[in-house]
């Protein structure tokens, strides 16, 4: 009797729902994440992805360094240092996905060196399946923009550097 009790315990902690952990993935690959994990009463579903700072640090640091380099290599250096600490820094309010333009093969919303007005859009953040403008607190310059296309961005992370 003992084992058919705990041969039943073992199956009904097998019960896996696949479609929450389907859904929790697709979350995961939306957002960017590597971890989640979700509790409902006594059931526990974490999952997580292995992510290579390499391998999402590269597509920012590989795009840029080729143009940098023909037109002026000191600036590229100077950029990602400061801009965490740069009072012209424009941070990321949330977890999600950066877009540079306002839809695919359009202009994008600004330039290194372009001016911009206050609460003009600089780029958008999308954040489950919302498009959420990222605006200029103030008038200024663009200094720098840490993102490119399509990066996946965490909360407070900076993403324009306006001076």
């Amino acid at each position: 009797m003992a084992e058919t009790k705990a041969g039943a315990s073992r199956n009904s902690a097998m019960n896996i729902d696949s479609e929450l952990v389907r859904e929790l993935a697709e979350l995961l690959i939306e957002t960017g994440l590597t971890e989640i994990e979700v509790e409902d009463g006594d059931r526990k579903v974490k999952l997580s992805r292995a992510a290579s700072v390499t391998q999402l640090a590269a597509p920012v640091a590989a795009a840029p360094a080729a143009p940098a380099a023909a037109t002026a290599p000191a600036a590229p250096a100077a950029d990602p240092v400061p801009a965490a600490v740069d009072p012209g820094a424009i941070k990321s309010p949330m977890v999600g996905t950066a877009y540079l333009s306002p839809e695919p093969g359009s202009d994008p919303f600004i330039t290194v060196g372009a001016q911009v007005k206050a609460g003009q859009t600089l780029l958008i953040v999308e954040a489950m399946k919302v498009m959420n403008p990222i605006t200029a607190p103030a008038a200024g310059t663009v200094k720098a923009i840490l993102v490119d296309n399509a990066d996946p961005v965490e909360f407070d992370q900076p993403l324009v550097v306006i001076g």
